[in-house]
């Protein structure tokens, strides 16, 4: 492999970016030592009862119907209970359902029993007539985000009090982890009458172990002990206090001063620092989900107002070729080593190795500069050829950019940086307002979780705008395929034709690592990489 300028270039981007932070964190640690405001503005922690965790994003409005981002899941986890969740084994286990759900011989009826007394976090009662109010407006609201998770449900009736019955258009192979996730969140019917669903995110009431209580933007999020929780003797905390906090050494900072009591997405570089500390305790975890780079191909207006593919006239969206190129001019194992300290998994797919679907025979390309520069001249565009490359504004992210950078650089791109707040990131790539986009997808337990919303041509998270003929039959397909070898070769071959689309150009899979206090206990962290605090205990309270 050639690597002339581009191994000095990243030596240096690694050598300045450990040095800067370095600076930082010890800038951080002064500042927070003599004045609170450089640690945040948001509620203080210490108090007795109170667990303040730090959040890597401020997330997008706390409404399951519309929300997309990982870090608002990390918010609903203890907040918004779902039919199903996710358990320690990526296996689905039963939540607010009480057990699994019963499919009709010919697999077109899903019967689901429902956990009796329950309430919702304003005393409303929780029953099936709940469950049909919350997945009919998941399916019918206009700005709704689950329309997808639920396409395959025709009809939702209640057979009784406590059971409920999707009947559905075909049989429907990823439904369950579906209802595993926001689309099985269940809203209190009460509140959203009250406040319809333009403005349920500004009181959210789910069932949880705690209730919203207030939320400054940017700041912090804070939710308290639910006095109708079904299992409240088990909670040992009275509040719990998201403060955000997107700089990463800021974020280890606060943690190892006590400001905070546990922090989420520790960065690499500080990872390797908590790790001689005794009084952190770390919790690691291979995502299930991929982090990329979207390159916009079709998505000429907002996705949020009924997506439909055109020409996007940028470089590399107009020619498959430069796409081809870009992806061979990057080296996922220099950026695993340079940006991340080889914290993560290089990999070119959206499927995870730690996921039972993850395709072992998938072979990625490694970097090729002569080929990539044979593209780019076989393209016929004048170099260096423009590409504006949005990315939510933190330190380790602007590294990548950095990288991608210099390494796009050699095959004759002219990379532009464009750091972005992340929720503006995400409002930009709706509206397909970007070149490419440095972005990723935190994971589902099923296959389709991971390609369908992202990659049919009607997803409601298809940023690049891919409308591929072939992908979508063969991403319908998998849905109705109750099989599980056929699944596989399905979502093999969608796979390999994404490669040569390159809507997304994968990377990598995260190591999701959660750093807790060592008077901090009950903390829990599951293969889907969401913290679950609402059994903990801070200071020898309860969290066993």
């Amino acid at each position: 492999m050639r690597v002339g300028k581009a191994r000095a270039g990243m030596r240096d981007t690694r050598r300045v970016s450990r040095r800067a932070s370095l600076w930082l964190a010890l800038l951080v640690v002064v500042l927070c030592s003599v004045t609170l405001s450089a640690c945040g503005s948001g509620p203080a922690s210490g108090q007795p009862g109170v667990l303040t965790f730090a959040l890597s994003e401020d997330p997008d409005p706390l409404d399951p119907t519309t929300s997309s981002t990982f870090v608002s899941r990390i918010v609903y986890v203890d907040m918004c209970e779902k039919l199903y969740d996710v358990g320690p084994k990526l296996q689905i286990v039963p939540q607010l359902a009480s057990a699994l759900p019963q499919l009709s011989k010919d697999k077109k009826t899903m019967t689901i029993p429902l956990r009796r007394g329950v309430r919702f976090n304003d005393g409303t009662p929780f029953n099936a007539q709940a469950v049909k109010t919350t997945l009919d407006h998941f399916i019918t609201y206009k700005e709704s985000s689950r329309t997808g998770d639920l396409a395959s449900v025709a009809s939702v009736e209640v057979a009784d009090p406590y059971t409920v019955k999707l009947h559905l258009k075909a049989p429907s192979a990823p439904l369950l982890s579906l209802i595993a996730d926001r689309a099985g969140m269940i809203l209190s019917p009460t509140q959203l009458k009250k406040l319809g669903g333009a403005k349920f995110a500004t009181n959210p009431v789910c069932v949880g172990a705690f209730k919203y209580t207030d939320r400054v933007a940017g700041d912090h999020i804070t939710l308290d002990k639910s006095p109708f929780y079904y299992d409240r003797d088990k909670v040992h905390l009275k509040r719990i206090i998201f403060k955000i906090i997107t700089d990463g050494p800021v974020r280890a900072s606060n943690l190892r001063s006590g400001d905070v009591d546990v922090a989420e997405r520790l960065e690499p570089f500080d990872v390797v620092s908590i790790k001689g500390d005794s009084s952190i305790k770390l919790q690691e975890t291979i995502s299930i989900g991929y982090q990329g780079i979207t390159i916009n191909t079709g998505n000429t207006r907002s996705i949020e107002k009924g997506f439909q593919p055109g020409k996007v006239k940028t470089p590399l969206g107009q020619h498959p070729e430069l796409r081809e190129a870009f992806e061979a001019a990057l080296d996922r194992d220099v950026i695993n080593k340079v940006v991340f300290y080889n914290q993560v998994t290089p990999d070119c797919g959206p499927i995870s190795p730690v996921s039972p679907w993850f395709d072992k025979s998938l072979k990625c390309p490694g970097r090729n500069l002569a080929k990539a520069r044979q593209l780019v001249a076989k393209s016929g565009v004048k170099t260096p050829i423009p590409v504006k490359l949005m990315l939510e504004a933190s330190s380790q992210t602007e590294r990548l950019g950095q990288v991608i950078q210099a390494m796009a650089k050699e095959a004759g791109f002219a990379v532009n940086i464009q750091p972005s707040e992340f929720t503006t990131a995400l409002d930009r790539g709706d509206q397909g307002d970007f070149d490419a986009f440095q972005i990723g997808w935190s994971g589902r337990v099923d296959p389709d979780g991971n390609l369908y919303s992202q990659q049919q041509s009607e997803g409601a998270t298809n940023y690049g705008g891919e409308a591929n003929p072939s992908v979508d039959k063969g991403l319908e397909e998998a849905r109705t395929t109750t099989e599980t070898d056929k699944r596989r070769e399905i979502y093999k071959r969608v796979i390999s034709t994404l490669g040569r689309d390159r809507n997304i150009i994968y990377l990598y899979h995260d190591k999701l690592f959660t750093g807790s206090r060592g008077d901090v206990s009950g903390v829990e962290v599951r293969p889907d990489g969401l913290p679950r605090v609402a059994f903990a205990g801070v200071g020898g309270e309860g969290g066993t």
